[in-house]
């Protein structure tokens, strides 16, 4: 059924679309009978699935990845599609409307996406707003960034901001160095500046009554060296955990022709094709670290096995966005039913 619609939906623009299909999810769950019809169809029914990570129970695994739902519209409405938890962001401290349209493209042929959004959003005030009056208590987490004017050396102020805006109404935080589409961003994930920025926000979490659960987003393109420093810098500051990992911003084996490619340009590639090198980023980070950092996986997430490969290499949970797109709705029923109960 999902196939079909996906024939039309595909027709037209992914942002036009996305916005489209979420306002229409939101009318469904405001039906009478709305809700109880989506959890019919999409709420898993396999038992044994539940996680207790950080102090956190986590219905199921399966989550939402950041980039979806990112200034927290639509927490209650994703509730009803099955997912152990939902990521909204990322999250700056000043609204910005991102880079300039079209900023995000399909690539059917290769069950992928390219995106350059630049973290378009309302800003952390607005989202906290929001967060406040949610009804559903599915758990959330806070992806934070800093705005694209913040020079570098003044990040940790937007982090910091963001923080305290979101803490009291998110479950867990994840700080963003890995997107592609902020200028010099990513020069935030090498080693002396990643340090200081997080050692800072443990600092902030420590002076809480009851500090949230810290994880960094990674991008793929690590060299190993560079994983080394990652989980050395990790356990130094106490971080909760990893989410591994990012858009990548290889080309590599793509079905997609060159020229639509390069026709398309820059941005973060997500989907099938990164699915292997998220893989082995995980199983690099689980191993060296003795399988002591916690890892939330993202990267290539389409079916039971994809989830499955991630949890074997060391995954303590996993997220889904493109696959979400490109399965449909039921996406999160249809990955649990495949998954081992977890021991």
């Amino acid at each position: 059924m999902y196939d079909f619609i996906k024939k039309i939906l595909f027709c037209f623009p992914p942002e036009t679309i996305h916005h489209g299909v979420m306002r229409g999810l939101k009318t469904i769950n405001a039906l009478p009978f709305g809700k109880h019809l989506l959890n019919a169809f999409c709420q898993p029914k396999t038992t044994g699935l539940e996680r207790t990570l950080w102090g956190l129970h986590f219905s199921n695994p399966v989550g939402l990845a950041a980039g979806f739902d990112k200034d927290a519209k639509y927490i209650d409405e994703l509730s009803h599609l099955g997912f152990g938890f939902v990521e909204i962001g990322t999250v700056t401290p000043q609204p910005q409307p991102g880079n300039d349209t079209p900023r995000l493209f399909r690539l059917p042929e290769d069950k992928a996406l390219i995106n350059r959004m630049g973290f378009n959003n309302e800003g952390a005030r607005a989202a906290a707003k929001r967060l406040q009056k949610r009804r559903s208590n599915i758990i959330v987490g806070g992806n934070i960034g800093k705005n694209k004017v913040t020079p570098n050396e003044d990040a940790v102020s937007d982090y910091e901001k963001c923080f305290h805006t979101l803490f009291d109404w998110v479950d867990y935080f994840v700080v963003n160095v890995s997107s592609p589409n902020t200028p010099n961003l990513r020069a935030l994930q090498e080693k002396e500046p990643l340090k200081q920025l997080l050692h800072h926000l443990q600092t902030l979490n420590a002076q809480k009554s009851k500090p949230k659960p810290i994880l960094l987003k990674i991008a793929p393109d690590l060299t190993d060296e560079q994983l080394d420093d990652i989980v050395e810098i990790v356990q130094e500051t106490g971080l909760a955990g990893i989410v591994a990992t990012n858009t990548t911003i290889s080309r590599e084996n793509l079905a997609t022709p060159a020229a639509t490619l390069e026709q398309i340009g820059m941005g973060g590639l997500s989907g099938l094709p990164v699915r292997e090198r998220a893989t082995q980023v995980i199983r690099y980070i689980h191993r060296r670290s003795g399988g002591n950092i916690p890892i939330i996986a993202v990267g290539g997430i389409f079916t039971a096995a994809d989830a499955q490969e991630k949890l074997d290499a060391g995954a303590s949970l996993v997220q889904v966005y493109t696959g979400f797109i490109y399965e449909g709705p039921a996406i999160v029923k249809k990955i649990c039913q495949g998954l081992t109960p977890h021991q």
